[in-house]
């Protein structure tokens, strides 16, 4: 049978994706090598890193604008840290929206002076605060695009004279943004764009080199940039895979192309949630994410049905985040419509069976 993967990540990639990374995994290139063992310093390796690189840029519309692409490893989890160090002199402004922009919070904390210029913690995280106040004497703003396990995303971004970094795990390359507003983006692979062991940063080179503090070679933007994101031994896999589904993308038309079928999507799920009278969303209406909707079934005694439901019709990853509880459907990418729609028809049939 086949299966709706609407897990939070590692994320669902696309068949083709995963049918050539397999390939070359056995052969690389007709190489007679797997990719896996040929050294990372080959002439074959280093092109696949090239063209992962050169395509973030390409997609996000960034080419010939000063910024750098790299590789890292990881996870966001050390970009917290390695944002801060880079970037945090004196003082640095952190918008509080969930689980993640409080662990980037606490980073930062170890290395200066932390204003967090907003929170919806009060609201358990059920959405994103608005008419917040920037420091203009902060060093960088930090946010968090999408909240994978509270359903919010930020719809509109505040406009500042500084530096700006956002962490884009749960929604890089899923719908059109300015992204030349943005002086530093990061985000974890397994996400949206590829299998986890690589972290996609983006960096406009200009704001790096201003610290004052000794920074360790592997936390060093600029050191990492100078090996063109090969100071140590690079996770060849997850870029190979990364690379195979930024292709992939490109091929689909596209950031542009693929936020129309994200819409799509998103629009059939919330809809169901709207008119099902069993069914509670999260998130406040205004920021709900169009990656994960995250709702509650309101009559406990159909959950053992509405579980044997979705899992007999080969729907996997709709539990929610144990902070939360419910049910969260994560719609990446490379989810299809009709796996949507296959979830929507089972909360229908639910509501018609109750």
């Amino acid at each position: 049978m086949k299966k709706h993967n609407f897990s939070a990540g590692p994320c669902i990639l696309p068949q083709e994706v995963m049918q050539e990374a397999a390939e070359a995994v056995l052969n690389f290139n007709n190489s007679g090598l797997s990719l896996i063992e040929i050294s990372h310093r080959s002439s074959e390796f280093v092109a696949v890193m090239e063209r992962a690189r050169a395509l973030a840029l390409e997609l996000l519309g960034l080419e010939n604008q000063g910024y750098q692409t790299l590789f890292l490893q990881g996870g966001a989890s050390t970009e917290f840290l390695r944002v801060a160090y880079n970037l945090l002199e004196n003082k640095a402004a952190y918008l509080n929206t969930g689980t993640w922009s409080s662990k980037a919070l606490k980073e930062a904390k170890i290395l200066g002076e932390v204003v967090e210029v907003a929170s919806s913690k009060d609201k358990g995280f059920n959405y994103i605060p608005k008419a917040y106040q920037i420091p203009k004497d902060a060093d960088y703003f930090h946010c968090t695009s999408n909240n994978t396990i509270f359903g919010t995303q930020i719809k509109e971004f505040p406009s500042t004279d500084i530096p700006m970094v956002c962490d884009m795990s749960s929604d890089i390359f899923s719908r059109v943004l300015d992204f030349s507003k943005f002086d530093l983006i990061y985000a974890g692979a397994q996400k949206n764009m590829g299998p986890a062991g690589t972290t996609l940063v983006v960096v406009k080179e200009e704001i790096l080199g201003k610290m004052s503090r000794t920074i360790p070679s592997m936390l060093d933007y600029q050191t990492q940039i100078a090996k063109d994101s090969m100071f140590n031994t690079p996770p060849v896999f997850a870029v190979f895979t990364s690379m195979l589904t930024l292709e992939w993308l490109k091929n689909k038309g596209g950031i542009a192309a693929i936020e129309e079928i994200n819409d799509k999507k998103a629009q059939l799920l919330y809809s169901e949630i709207e008119l099902n009278p069993l069914f509670d969303g999260f998130a406040n209406k205004a920021d709900r994410s169009n990656m994960n909707a995250t709702f509650t079934l309101n009559k406990p005694e159909l959950k053992d049905s509405f579980d044997t439901m979705w899992k007999e019709a080969g729907i996997n990853g709709l539990n929610g985040h144990r902070s939360v509880g419910g049910y969260r459907a994560s719609m990446y990418n490379a989810l299809s419509l009709e796996s949507v729609g296959t979830l929507v028809d089972i909360m229908s049939e639910l509501e018609r069976k109750a």
